[in-house]
């Protein structure tokens, strides 16, 4: 088993992204931020984490350059925190775990949060790998290949 020192010269991107973004309070801090979350308080009102948490969560997100930190939009002296270009490369992985849960997590009578397309008032089409050619990709049909440099 890799060590969080390690994990920067791991190999696998999977174990490279789950050692910035896999934890819970940093992933659902990305989820805050693309609901349109900014400041400090507000983080932490919103997922009820120690505020020494949230803190080192947030450095270790803009260190990454997942967030960036800018003046406060409404002129404050507040500091918000908002994502750059690669944090919003997260979003299709923020929605397939979204969907992943609304299909596995609840029962169908059961209340939840549901993502919806702006322009069209629709919920968001279930996500799937796809070929080039458009086939639906599954694990069975995929594999890994190591790429030596």
């Amino acid at each position: 088993m890799p060590t969080e020192k390690s994990l920067p010269y791991e190999p696998c991107p999977v174990a490279r992204s789950v050692s910035l973004v896999g934890d819970r309070w940093s992933f659902l801090i990305v989820r805050d931020a693309f609901d349109g979350i900014r400041r400090f308080g507000d983080f932490q009102r919103n997922l009820g984490v120690a505020r020494n948490i949230l803190s080192d969560r947030l450095q270790k997100l803009v260190a990454a350059g997942v967030l960036e930190m800018q003046a406060a939009s409404d002129g404050t002296a507040y500091q918000e925190y908002v994502l750059s270009a690669k944090g919003e490369s997260l979003f299709p992985v923020v929605v397939a775990m979204r969907q992943w849960g609304e299909q596995h997590l609840f029962t169908h009578d059961e209340r939840h949060s549901q993502l919806i397309d702006k322009q069209t008032g629709k919920p968001v089409t279930y996500m799937t790998p796809t070929a080039e050619d458009g086939r639906m990709l599954t694990a069975a049909t995929t594999q890994v290949q190591k790429i030596d440099v």
